[in-house]
């Protein structure tokens, strides 16, 4: 079982997000794709209603995730972690107790501009075409995440 964890700042944006696109790409028999904030904002919220109708515009229901806090621990039960932006890259690795841990964290988008780290920017404060074009940046890396693991 492969187990993959988007992070962002409050968990309600960009990471359920990327959650639901990447779990959509993936066998939930050989895969857990799970999502966390770097901060504590919004643990135990649903996601925000802009990507909560994003999502629902490309036929994916993300309405019943819940925000959660990263930690330490998220280390040891995720192979793979991706962060949305260099705040929560920072955030995360700051958290990392070795090597192994550092190695486990990587930028999303690397994975279609490879060691860019280029930022997935925060919708929150915009408009609803924020979240659309958030969407579609996470869609394209999620597809190339999921094509490397198939």
């Amino acid at each position: 079982m492969i187990k993959i964890l988007m992070v962002c700042l409050g968990n309600i944006c960009r990471s359920p997000l990327a959650e639901g696109i990447l779990k959509s790409k993936l066998p939930n028999n050989n895969f857990i794709v799970d999502s966390a904030g770097t901060a504590n904002y919004h643990v135990g919220n649903s996601p925000d209603k802009r990507s909560v109708a994003v999502a629902r515009k490309y036929g994916l229901d993300i309405s019943n995730l819940s925000g959660r806090q990263f930690s330490v621990a998220d280390f040891d039960t995720f192979d793979y972690i991706y962060v949305m932006d260099a705040s929560n890259y920072n955030n995360v690795i700051a958290l990392a107790r070795d090597e192994n841990d550092k190695g486990k964290v990587k930028f999303i988008l690397n994975e279609i501009y490879p060691n860019q780290n280029y930022d997935v920017p925060d919708p929150y404060y915009g408009g609803d075409e924020g979240f659309e074009n958030v969407y579609k940046m996470l869609d394209e890396a999620c597809t190339t995440i999921a094509k490397s693991l198939l």
